[in-house]
């Protein structure tokens, strides 16, 4: 009886730890979207490093401690670069600061020869794609015409699509999706949360009076896009043998293990209502 009673307090704990943090999170992703502009770039930048940083620690550039070693530091720097092309958000500057930061990569490999090695530089310039540049398309989103509206289909595309297939996972899951990396998900979760995640668009479209048709376009596609960006956090995880990439967010784990689908669904969503919507 002891023990049924200190499991039920521990789950209860911890289901409102991840309640209150889930919701002062979406309160700072409300107020940072709202206000846009330079307040949401600066949040941005900020999760894109600290995310950068937790890959980079998962993947064993950043090596522990307080020591940021010279491949690691570069890293950043390159992430921060591209944030700076992002104030003119001309694509020719996103593609010059993506070159740049390749050349500063290369540039500590064959200047610190043999200290680092091939997969080490690739890992880290991956960091800098997969975090800085994917993230970003949140704040460049937002930046589009009628952005105020439309970013937030990345966060129903992700989020939304996340806890519909969790709920029809748990009432109609029999066949597993990803047994090896992912033995929980199963198929019917997946179109569950599809689905969940399009009929979202439809009502948000209808709330926002935003085209209903692109909207549930936009969001079955980010959907889908999502359960991608899900998985593939979850396989460097296994890969880096972690079960969170940090403890930043009480409950949830690190930025990359909240925002793990929001990373592939950003430059998808931006380029589809860029797009779909006129």
């Amino acid at each position: 009886m002891l023990v049924v009673q200190y499991l039920t307090r521990k789950t209860t704990n911890s289901f409102l730890t991840r309640l209150v943090s889930g919701v002062i999170l979406v309160l700072i992703a409300l107020m940072g979207i709202n206000a846009g502009g330079w307040v949401l770039f600066l949040i941005s930048l900020a999760l894109a490093l600290i995310g950068t940083f937790e890959l980079y620690r998962a993947l064993g550039i950043h090596r522990g401690g307080r020591t940021i070693d010279m491949l690691e530091l570069f890293g950043y720097i390159s992430v921060i670069l591209y944030y700076v092309s992002l104030v003119y958000m001309w694509g020719s500057y996103q593609v010059f600061a993506i070159i740049c930061s390749l050349v500063i990569v290369m540039f500590v490999y064959v200047f610190s020869y043999p200290k680092y090695n091939a997969r080490q530089i690739m890992e880290t310039y991956f960091g800098v794609i997969y975090v800085g540049v994917m993230l970003s398309f949140v704040y460049q989103t937002r930046c589009l015409e009628g952005g105020q509206f439309i970013v937030w289909l990345i966060f129903l595309c992700s989020w939304g699509c996340d806890t519909c297939a969790y709920c029809a996972g748990r009432l109609f899951g029999k066949h597993k999706m990803a047994p090896v990396l992912s033995p929980k998900k199963t198929i019917e979760g997946a179109i569950g949360g599809v689905a969940g995640a399009t009929i979202l668009g439809m009502i948000y479209a209808l709330l926002t009076q935003g085209p209903v048709m692109e909207y549930m376009i936009i969001c079955l596609i980010g959907a889908l896009i999502s359960m991608v960006g899900d998985l593939s956090a979850s396989a460097i995880k296994r890969n880096a043998d972690i079960k969170d990439y940090g403890k930043l967010i009480p409950g949830h784990g690190g930025v990359l293990d909240r925002f793990d689908s929001v990373i592939f669904t950003a430059p998808i969503i931006y380029f589809l209502a860029v797009t779909l919507v006129k």
